[in-house]
C-alpha cells in the first residue's frame, strides 16, 4: 500500500504523522511510503533521513493526496485539505468531529473512510492512540497556566510553588483521568496546592495513593466546583467524554467567583471545551480574557513541544498504520477496537457519538462496511 505524509498546516503545528523510523519499518513490510517536503523539519528530521530509510519524498501535498492509498496524519484536515481527500482513501488522524460540523460534512462528502485516532480503544477500556498525547497535554497545562499567571501575560503575578514565607498557587484540575493526572503530577512537582476532582470513587482513591498527603480529592458536583475555584489561581479542564462534545462544567456566572487575574486552561478544547467560555486560540495567539479570567484554549497544544509529542504519537500509532496497510479496512473488522475508530465511511456516520453531537444519522460501521463492498 502507498502511504502518504502531508506536511501539517494547522497553526503552529509542527508535529508529524510518520518519523523515518516508522517509514523504514513500513517499507520493510513490503509498503511504500511518501512524505511531503519537509514534513519533519518541526521535529529535527530532513528529507535526507526519509529517503535513507526508503521513504520518497512528494513537493507539494496534492501529490500525497492525489495518490496515496492511506493517508497518516496528526491534526484533523483543513478544508483545503479536504478538498484534495480522493473517495475510497483511508484517513488516520485526530479528528474530533463532535464540535466541528463543517469538517464532518467535508469528510461525508469526500466519501473516504475516516478514522480517529480518538476513539480506537483497547481491551483495558482506555484510549490508546489518544492516551500520549493526553499526557502530554494534561503536563503542558500546567507549563502553559504558570505562564499565564504572570504578571507580564496578564495574570495576577503567582509563582506556582511560591518561595519559604509565601504561600504557593491553588491549582484546580477537575477531571482525574489523564490529562488530570498529568496535570497533578506537575503542578505537585512545582510546588502548588492541587486539588482534583472527579466523579470516580476508586479513581480519587488511586490519586490519593499515588500522592499521599500531597493533594486534595473531592468528588466532582457543582458546589464541589464552586467551592474550589473560588480559591484556585490556576484551574485546569481536564473532561473527556470519548468521541463527544464536552460537557460544560464551568460557566460564565461562575467565574464571578474566581480571583482577578487567575487563569484557565481548557485541554477539551478540541472536543468543544468544558468552560462555557471556552472558544478555540492557536499557538500565536493562545489567550484572551473574559471577565478579568485569563483564558488558554489552545487547539493543539501538543504541537508546542512537537518533538517530544510526535514521538510519543507515533510510538503508539505505528502499529495501527501497519495493521491498516497490510489489510485496507478488512483490518477493521477483524479488530473491534480499530473499528470503533471508523467516524465516517463512504458519506455515512458510523461513530455514535459524533452522530448524536451533529443531530445526524448513525449508521452501525460494520453495516457501513458491508453496504458499500455489496454496492
Amino acid at each position: 500500500m502507498l502511504i502518504g505524509v502531508p506536511t501539517e498546516i494547522k497553526n503552529h503545528e509542527y508535529r508529524v504523522g510518520i518519523t523515518p523510523t516508522g517509514a523504514r519499518e513500513l517499507i520493510q513490510h513490503g509498503h511504500q511510503v511518501l512524505v511531503q517536503h519537509d514534513c519533519g523539519m518541526g521535529i529535527g528530521t530532513d528529507d535526507q533521513q526519509y529517503t535513507r530509510a526508503g521513504a520518497s519524498i512528494a513537493h507539494s501535498a496534492r501529490e500525497i493526496f492525489e495518490q496515496a492509498q492511506l493517508i497518516v496524519k496528526v491534526k484533523e484536515p483543513q478544508a483545503n485539505e479536504c478538498e484534495m481527500l480522493q473517495p475510497g482513501q483511508l484517513l488516520l488522524t485526530y479528528l474530533h468531529l463532535a464540535p466541528d460540523p463543517k469538517q464532518a460534512e467535508l469528510l461525508i462528502q469526500s466519501r473516504v473512510s475516516a478514522i480517529a485516532y480518538e476513539t480506537i480503544t483497547d481491551d483495558k477500556g482506555t484510549l490508546p492512540l489518544l492516551t500520549p498525547m493526553s499526557e502530554v497535554a494534561g503536563r503542558l497545562s500546567i507549563q502553559e497556566g504558570a505562564h499565564c499567571l504572570e504578571k507580564a501575560q496578564g495574570g495576577a503575578g503567582i509563582l506556582l510553588g511560591g518561595v519559604p514565607g509565601v504561600a504557593p498557587a491553588d491549582v484546580c484540575i477537575i477531571g482525574g483521568g489523564v490529562v488530570g493526572s498529568n496535570a497533578a503530577h506537575i503542578a505537585i512537582g512545582m510546588g502548588a496546592n492541587v486539588t482534583i476532582l472527579d466523579r470516580s470513587l476508586p479513581r480519587l482513591a488511586q490519586l490519593e495513593e499515588r500522592y499521599p498527603g500531597r493533594l486534595q480529592t473531592l468528588y466532582s458536583t457543582t458546589d464541589s466546583i464552586e467551592h474550589c475555584i473560588k480559591k484556585a489561581d490556576l484551574v485546569i479542564g481536564a473532561v473527556l467524554v470519548p468521541g463527544a462534545t464536552a460537557p460544560k462544567l464551568l460557566t460564565r456566572n461562575m467565574l464571578s467567583l474566581m480571583k482577578p487575574g487567575s487563569v484557565v486552561v481548557d485541554v477539551a478544547i478540541d472536543q468543544g471545551g468544558c468552560f462555557e467560555t471556552s472558544y478555540p486560540t492557536t499557538h500565536q495567539n493562545p489567550t484572551y480574557v473574559v471577565d478579568n479570567i485569563i483564558h488558554y484554549c489552545v487547539a493543539n497544544m501538543p504541537g508546542a513541544v512537537a518533538r517530544t509529542a510526535t514521538f510519543a504519537l507515533t510510538n503508539a500509532t505505528l502499529p495501527y498504520v501497519l495493521t491498516l496497510a497490510n489489510h485496507g479496512l478488512d483490518a477493521l473488522k477483524q479488530d473491534k477496537h480499530l473499528m470503533a475508530g471508523l467516524n465516517i465511511h463512504s458519506g455515512m456516520i458510523t461513530c455514535q457519538a459524533v452522530a448524536t453531537a451533529l443531530n445526524r444519522t448513525y449508521v452501525n460501521p460494520m453495516s457501513a462496511l458491508d453496504t458499500v463492498r455489496s454496492a
